[in-house]
């Protein structure tokens, strides 16, 4: 016998599948398209032409210390001597505080090869022309032999941003026409490089006339100290050092989304099948809290605080007359006195309790503060009398 869908479990399920195709929907829009996907920065994940997949790839096959850098520049290593840093057209610009820490990883002994317009946001010394060059390939020559410059005289490039002045201190090392596309330049101990565009180090232009020569010379440590130690950074291309950081920006959370819809969707569709059916258990209207709470809000609404005071202070007068064996019509003084000698109560004031509580007991307002303050105290008198055992006289 085929099993039937009932009409609310058919229309749960209408429902989830709507949600689930407008999640589709709204993925295939706002993914990027093909062309977007070839991002115009050289990260070292990328393996489209602009990025720089095969340049970080060739590094670690040469077996140069080369590892990614994904840390804010306030991480760097306080002892910079040794180490260069590869900033590749960074896009995101760095606040004042990872500013400072850049001029003091290139003043302690840094190296730091910069690429691209952004140098001025990261380097105050570094001037940038406003106007863009023209972006296509362009062929430059060395200036002057130098070790970045050796065995590459002649490379090609897309130049992205155009040098102003140069101070006496930086050095054009690659230029035509007036056009310098590679500068040298000392700060402190440290030394900073900068190519008008990133195009030796990508995929595309690595393999480009003599640009691996002029990449391979950049990152070249020309000392007997061993090579250096070169942190590729990726935290100015958005690439930060969590886990969600690199997941938000693919489409896995979406897809972790439909997910979680539709298997909510199905345990809310078996829960209903198959859960147990019960019925609650109702609160008993003979429950002594339930009495308890409903004689309270009675005696608040008539304000007859002095009702509460007088049931209780009739109540320990009755026990301790059939305690003490005293008439009922006892005075509040013979019952106190009474008690103060026989059941050991000297000093605890009960005298004075029980005619404070008949006066409040006559009186017809009565503060809920003070009626609480005499019921407590009668309503313990009255709990140490229940301990006792009943009194009877001694007969000789």
């Amino acid at each position: 016998m085929p099993l039937g869908i009932a009409a609310s479990d058919r229309k749960i399920l209408l429902i989830g599948g709507g949600l689930l195709l407008l999640l589709l929907t709204v993925t295939v829009l706002l993914s990027p398209s093909g062309d977007e996907r070839d991002s115009d920065f050289p990260s070292t994940y990328s393996a489209q032409s602009s990025g720089a997949l095969a340049a970080y790839d060739l590094l670690a096959k040469l077996h140069y210390p080369v590892r990614r850098w994904e840390d804010p520049p306030t991480e760097l290593p306080q002892q910079p001597n040794g180490f260069l840093l590869i900033l590749a057209n960074p896009f995101l610009p760095p606040s004042e505080k990872e500013q400072k820490a850049l001029a003091s990883f290139v003043e302690g002994g840094g190296h730091v090869l910069i690429t691209g317009s952004a140098i001025s946001m990261f380097f105050k010394d570094a001037v940038i022309l406003r106007s863009r060059p023209d972006a296509t390939w362009k062929s430059f020559y060395a200036t002057l032999p130098s070790p970045v410059t050796r065995g590459a005289e002649h490379i090609i490039l897309q130049p992205q941003a155009s040098w102003g002045t140069l101070n006496e201190s930086q050095i054009p090392l690659y230029a035509e026409n007036d056009s310098v596309a590679v500068v040298s330049w000392h700060v402190g101990r440290g030394r900073i490089l900068w190519w008008a565009g990133p195009t030796p180090l990508t995929n595309a232009g690595i393999s480009r006339e003599q640009n691996l020569n002029l990449f391979l010379n950049s990152i070249a440590r020309w000392s007997a100290h061993g090579p250096y130690q070169i942190l590729w950074d990726e935290y100015f291309h958005g690439q930060r050092s969590s886990l969600w950081s690199y997941v938000s920006k693919t489409s896995l959370a979406w897809g972790v989304l439909q997910l979680g819809v539709l298997a909510i969707a199905i345990l809310f569709t078996f829960s209903r099948r198959s859960s147990p059916v019960f019925v609650p258990a109702g609160v008993s209207r003979l429950s002594p809290l339930e009495f308890v709470d409903t004689l309270g809000g009675l005696y608040e609404r008539a304000g007859a605080a002095s009702s509460a005071v007088s049931i209780s202070y009739i109540r320990l007068r009755s026990l301790l007359s059939r305690q003490l064996a005293l008439p009922s019509n006892s005075s509040d003084a013979e019952l106190g006195q009474a008690a103060e000698q026989r059941l050991g109560w000297k000093d605890q004031g009960v005298t004075e309790l029980l005619q404070r509580a008949e006066s409040a007991s006559r009186l017809p307002k009565l503060s809920p503060r003070e009626a609480m303050n005499l019921v407590q105290k009668l309503e313990r008198f009255t709990g140490l009398l229940s301990l006792r055992a009943p009194y009877r006289l001694e007969r000789n």
